[in-house]
Parts: C-alpha cells; sequence; structure tokens
C-alpha cells in the first residue's frame, strides 16, 4: 500500500463531501466545478480534471494516483487545516485503528473455514471471546486518545456510547450531534434529526447562486436587510424565522 493511502483517500471524501454542502447542485461534475473556483479564489488553483482523477482512481476504485505535496497541503487549508500532516494528525476513525491493531488476524477459504489467528492468541488460548475483548480494548483506547473537533462522546468497554448524542446545535452553517445533558451555554440543544443534520445547511458562498441552479432548489431568511439562503425548507436556527422557497427575484438581487 502507498505512503499515506487512507489518509488521502479520507481527504478526498472530506473535501468532497464540505463542497457538496456549499452548493444547492447534486451532481458529481457540478460539484467539483464549484470546488474548482473555490480553490481558485480563496486557494491554490486546482482543476476540476485533477480532482476528478483523484477521486475517481482513490475514492470510486480504491486504487491509488500520485498526488503531490503541495496539493495534499492546498486541499487541507480548504478544510480548514494548516498543512496534509496537521490533517493525518487529526484523522483516525475506530475502524481504522482496529484494522491495523488486528490485521495479522486472516481468514483463509480452503474446504473448509479455517481461522489463521496471531501466535499470541493461540498460545493463551483467548478464542472468539478474546478477540472481542481485544476489540473493546482498542475502542477504549481510541476513545480516550481522541482529538476530534466534534466530539467528545466516550465510549464503554464493551464499544457502547456511555453518553449518547441524541440531540445537536447550530454550528453556524449545519448541525452537529451532541449530549443532551452538555451545559455548554454556547450551544442551543433541540432533538436530533437526522434528516436536518444530513441535509440542512447555510449556503456559505451565495455568490455561486444562480437562478439556474438555486430555483426551486433553496430557500431563504431575510432579517434586519440581510438574506441567507439554505439548502431545504425549515427555519433558520439563528432568528427562528420560518424559510421561504427562494424566487428568481430573491436570488438575482441578495445571491449576487
Amino acid at each position: 500500500m502507498s505512503k499515506f493511502l487512507p489518509e488521502r483517500k479520507k481527504l478526498l471524501e472530506d473535501v468532497f463531501e464540505k463542497a457538496s454542502s456549499e452548493t444547492p447542485e447534486t451532481s458529481f461534475s457540478a460539484i467539483i466545478l464549484h470546488l474548482e473556483q473555490i480553490l481558485k479564489d480563496d486557494y491554490e488553483p486546482l482543476s476540476y480534471k485533477s480532482f476528478e482523477n483523484y477521486y475517481k482512481a482513490i475514492v470510486e476504485n480504491d486504487g491509488d494516483y500520485p498526488i503531490k505535496k503541495s496539493i495534499l497541503d492546498n486541499l487541507s487549508r480548504y478544510l480548514g487545516y494548516d498543512t496534509f500532516k496537521d490533517y493525518c494528525s487529526e484523522w483516525k476513525t475506530v475502524e481504522h485503528t482496529i484494522q491495523r491493531a488486528i490485521s495479522k488476524i486472516v481468514i483463509t477459504i480452503i474446504n473448509k473455514p479455517i481461522l489463521e489467528m496471531p501466535e499470541f492468541v493461540k498460545q493463551n488460548g483467548l478464542g472468539i471471546v478474546g478477540i472481542f475483548l481485544i476489540g473493546s480494548v482498542l475502542i477504549g483506547n481510541y476513545s480516550a486518545g481522541s482529538k476530534s473537533k466534534n466530539s467528545s462522546t466516550p465510549l464503554s468497554f464493551f464499544g457502547g456510547l456511555a453518553n449518547e448524542q441524541n440531540c445537536m446545535f447550530w454550528d453556524d452553517n449545519e448541525y452537529k450531534l451532541m449530549d443532551c445533558e452538555d451545559k455548554n451555554p454556547q450551544r442551543n440543544p433541540v432533538p436530533k434529526d437526522t434528516v436536518q443534520l444530513r441535509y440542512f445547511k447555510r449556503i456559505t458562498r451565495k455568490d455561486t447562486l444562480t437562478v439556474y441552479n438555486a430555483l426551486g432548489k433553496t430557500w431563504y431568511s431575510k432579517f434586519n436587510g440581510n438574506v441567507e439562503f439554505f439548502t431545504m425548507d425549515g427555519v433558520d436556527p439563528d432568528n427562528g424565522k420560518e424559510l421561504r422557497a427562494s424566487t428568481g427575484y430573491i436570488i438575482q438581487k441578495y445571491a449576487q
């Protein structure tokens, strides 16, 4: 496996996800065209075709494709990190941690299933129960050492959530999960809504909206002369006003 391939794959996925949240467009080509414009205006330029080659080779085809360090750094800055190294230092998943820790466990099919386990497992006779215990400990270690910006939810010994995140809060441009018992005065918890968590976003680049790409696909809130656009119907979390479907007039006057 090439160096940092899992991290590069996750970086491309995160970049594409952020770009898709910033535009009402839903097609792959339209989203990365939007990304190309954002990078050109605010970061170092990266062509539509280059990102398409990276994404299709590494993410869609599960292969590899060389990416220069300067480009990795540029995409990391788009996500809010100073460099690709900084991005990697905070990129962790439970799946990735366990996969690397028990990568020596191999299942081989010959005439009947044979489970080949690492030598230390054979010697200590841990069996299947032991494997589950090892996995639980690894999950616990991951939870204790995680530096995730968005969640501090601890895991129990057997991998369950010690405090389930059944509430969410508005974090400037989107909803994020939180513990309902969280006493942070900067957050206003509301019951978790999986649809709003995934699809309700504030459109941060209003200048990308046109009547062609936004009419019938966006909603707006006007408060004290300021107009904000959103990706689905609902209520403006900042002022409680009901959103309205964007009209051609509103788009042309306030989105350009």
